[in-house]
C-alpha cells in the first residue's frame, strides 16, 4: 500500500504552514505575556518583602519602647482595691456577717483616700496607715473592739488582714 503524496496538494501546505506560524507567534506572545506578568509579580513581591522588613523593624522598636514603658509603669503602680479581712471574729462569738461586713466597709471608708495613689506613696505611708487602723475603735454588737494588723500587702489591690481585740480586755 502507498501512503498518498500530499506535497502535491497546496490548501493542505498553507494550512500546515499557517498552523505552524501561528503556534510560534502563540508561543513567542505567551512568553511575553507571561515573562511580563512574572516580572510584575517579582516587582509586587519585592514590594511587599520591603514593607514587611520595615514593619518588622517598627515592631521592635514598638516592642522595645512597650518594654521601657512596662518598667516605668511598674513603678508608678496605683491602688485600685482595698480588701480588708478580719480573720478572729469567731473568737469572740460575732457570727453575724453582716456586722462583719458593715466594720470592714468602715475601714475601707477611712482607707479611701489610697485610691489612686501611687504605689510607691502609699507603701511609704505605711505605718501611718497602721496606726490609723489600729486606732480606730469598733462598734459591734454593743462592744467595743480594737483592730491589729496582721499582715498586708501591697500591689494595685492593698490586702490588709486584722484581728480583733475587746478593748479594755
Amino acid at each position: 500500500m502507498r501512503v498518498p503524496s500530499l506535497y502535491r496538494q497546496k490548501k493542505l501546505q498553507v494550512l500546515l504552514a499557517g498552523a505552524a506560524i501561528g503556534f510560534c507567534l502563540s508561543w513567542l506572545l505567551f512568553l511575553y505575556l507571561f515573562g511580563a506578568m512574572q516580572e510584575r509579580q517579582a516587582a509586587l513581591l519585592e514590594k511587599h518583602k520591603k514593607t514587611i522588613d520595615e514593619l518588622k523593624v517598627q515592631l521592635d522598636i514598638w516592642q522595645e519602647e512597650y518594654k521601657e514603658l512596662n518598667k516605668k509603669n511598674l513603678h508608678k503602680l496605683t491602688v485600685q482595691e482595698i480588701e480588708i479581712d478580719i480573720i478572729n471574729y469567731k473568737k469572740y462569738g460575732i457570727d453575724d456577717a453582716q456586722s462583719i461586713f458593715s466594720a470592714k466597709e468602715q475601714i475601707k471608708k477611712d482607707l479611701s483616700v489610697l485610691y489612686a495613689k501611687d504605689l510607691e506613696t502609699v507603701y511609704s505611708h505605711k505605718e501611718l496607715i497602721r496606726q490609723t487602723i489600729e486606732n480606730k475603735t469598733l462598734k459591734i454588737n454593743k462592744r467595743s473592739y480594737s483592730l491589729h494588723v496582721k499582715e498586708w500587702y501591697f500591689y494595685t489591690t492593698v490586702h490588709i488582714q486584722l484581728e480583733l481585740d475587746l478593748e479594755g480586755g
